[in-house]
């Protein structure tokens, strides 16, 4: 696979993940799909909203920064755009952006599965957490009183952030890595090399190894088409003469 079709295929997945990353994120400020936490709470009434939502790991670290990046990947598989060597090398460093989102999302995700939900249970409002390792302990879960099924609600939406930030960094990686591979060696999205262009890379590689230096002997006029056959090439000395077949 060249690099650029590479750069499509990761940048596709980016804004899928992306988007699931930001509306996972919406959606944890209204638990039970109601709004009257979130007013409660914007009011200053205590409380109501699990501090680790309002970091916003899959809205600014998943969602945006994840976004910005994808968006200039794709570029480098489109023609006539960033499908270059430069446009390569910057993908590098976008990609890299995606990094350090991947790994904000990961980390208030693993925090807010660790912490539980905040809920009203024994008429105060705290994590659920506090009851002890919650995740192992689904009778703790009836506890909650309001809202309702907040730890399913939770633990749901904080497993998607977590899982799309882990594909996301992978993702992003490999584009670190494709990327240097394109700065390199070009993104194979340009027109196709002519026959004769390959001999002729060929010859200058067999004489750089060789330690000549080497000219293409022309025996057509200016602007007549090199029919096809052997092209022969001459090194500094007449003994490095020779002729490599048209491929």
């Amino acid at each position: 696979m060249c690099t650029g079709a590479c750069s499509k295929f990761i940048s596709i997945f980016l804004y899928i993940l992306a988007f699931v990353s930001i509306v996972c994120n919406i959606m944890l400020f209204f638990p039970d799909f109601e709004t009257q936490y979130t007013v409660a709470e914007s009011k200053g009434e205590g409380e109501r909203i699990t501090p680790e939502v309002k970091y916003m790991g899959g809205l600014i670290g998943g969602g945006i920064m994840v976004l910005i990046p994808a968006i200039h990947i794709h570029l480098t598989s489109a023609d006539k755009c960033c499908a270059n060597r430069c446009g390569m090398f910057l993908s590098i460093g976008f990609a890299a952006v995606g990094v350090l989102g991947g790994v904000y999302s990961l980390s208030v995700a693993a925090l807010g599965l660790a912490n539980g939900p905040v809920c009203k249970w024994q008429n105060e409002d705290q994590p659920v957490a506090d009851s002890g390792s919650y995740l192992n302990n689904k009778d703790v879960w009836k506890w909650c009183i309001l809202p309702e099924n907040v730890v399913e609600f939770n633990l749901g939406l904080f497993s998607t952030l977590l899982v799309a930030a882990a594909v996301e960094l992978i993702l992003c990686l490999i584009q670190m890595i494709n990327g240097l591979f394109g700065c390199i060696c070009g993104t194979c999205s340009g027109k196709e090399v002519r026959p004769e262009r390959r001999v002729q890379y060929v010859a200058k590689l067999v004489c750089i190894i060789s330690g000549k230096c080497f000219t293409q002997r022309h025996t057509h006029r200016q602007g007549e088409r090199v029919p096809p056959g052997p092209i022969s090439f001459l090194c500094m000395k007449p003994d490095h003469h020779f002729s490599l077949p048209l491929t």
